[in-house]
């Protein structure tokens, strides 16, 4: 699959067929370097930055790859443009974070008649062929929502009013689907649980602080609030900055924030009780997508849906010890 390779030997025997000098081959140890083109939604979020950190510490030279990396700012179109660039390129593998999860057939089916095997890496895509492309490897998030609305469910008794801000992330995006949908099946289940308004954070800290700070300022009683759900940490952040200006106290005996991703610094939030809940999406995804690259490179069929292992955070299991341990 080392495709520079063999374009090289394809060049030397015309040329000696030819009579002519051999052309002077180049570092062998470039030629054998998988090349990988990663397509990162950006820069969006802790999360995000985390996630690409672990991409880059793992494809480097050192363990044998030249890794193509392209931050596509938060537009679809530019992730689709850097595909086709891979294409052209002849790269080995193309690794994709989607940032959404329609619109992706017709570039898959292109890397796929080129014959480049696509990871998935955090979110899917809607495709009608699942053979274009190999594996999908990142988080269950449904089962992250569902873990969120149980604990929801602990803290307030049958009867008793919950009303819920909800501030979204990308609208469209795998983690906003699931995340999502297990408090919307929540609500409808539960006639006290009141979803106050649904917010398009954007999975952003600055504009979840203007989308929440306009929507307080028209509530009409500070009590008109029990739980914001953020599908992410920054969301968080906005979220809690926005509420405090407010006036509003977080916590277990104010609003209850829930957030998703359990960075660092959401957690000592957690800790010292400003955020009620974190559910973990572990971003280092880095070693998983390598070990699904050298099973294809020795042939094998790797395991098309891979979710990594999770864990649901308040104050009572956090210590400082353990939060200043954790890599992202």
């Amino acid at each position: 699959m080392k495709r520079t390779f063999m374009v090289l030997l394809l060049v030397l025997s015309f040329c000696s067929a030819c009579g002519s000098k051999p052309i002077p081959s180049g570092d062998s140890a470039e030629e054998d370097l998988i090349v990988v083109g990663m397509s990162q939604v950006g820069a969006e979020s802790d999360w995000r930055v985390a996630n690409s950190e672990s991409m880059k510490a793992v494809f480097t030279e050192e363990n044998g790859y030249r890794l193509l990396f392209d931050d596509a700012r938060q537009q679809q179109e530019n992730q689709i443009t850097a595909i086709r660039k891979f294409i052209q390129q002849q790269v080995d593998y193309i690794v994709l974070m989607p940032i959404s999860e329609s619109g992706w057939d017709s570039v898959l089916q292109e890397a796929k008649e080129a014959g480049i095997p696509v990871i998935l890496v955090d979110r899917m895509v809607d495709v009608e062929d699942e053979s274009l492309y190999s594996a999908h490897i990142g988080s269950d998030f449904l089962r992250e929502g569902t873990a969120a609305v149980e604990w929801i469910e602990s803290v307030y008794p049958d009867g008793e009013p919950v009303r819920i801000v909800h501030i979204q992330g990308t609208l469209g995006s795998t983690a906003q689907l699931g995340r999502t949908a297990a408090l919307e099946e929540a609500v409808a289940l539960h006639e006290n649980w009141e979803l106050l308004t649904q917010l398009d954070g954007d999975f952003t800290q600055a504009k979840t602080y203007e989308v929440m700070t306009e929507y307080l300022e028209h509530l009409p009683s500070k009590e008109d609030v029990d739980v914001v759900y953020c599908e992410n940490d920054n969301i968080a952040f906005g979220a809690l900055q926005a509420l405090e200006e407010g006036g509003y106290a977080c916590g277990r005996d104010g609003v209850n924030v829930v957030t998703f991703d359990a960075t660092r610094n959401a957690l000592l939030d957690c800790l010292n009780g400003n955020i009620s809940l974190a559910v973990e999406c572990n971003p280092l995804l880095g070693p998983l997508v390598e070990e699904t690259i050298q099973a294809m490179e020795a042939g094998h069929t790797p395991e098309k849906q891979q979710y990594v292992e999770e864990r649901v955070f308040t104050a009572a299991q956090l210590t400082t010890t353990l939060i200043e341990e954790r890599e992202y």
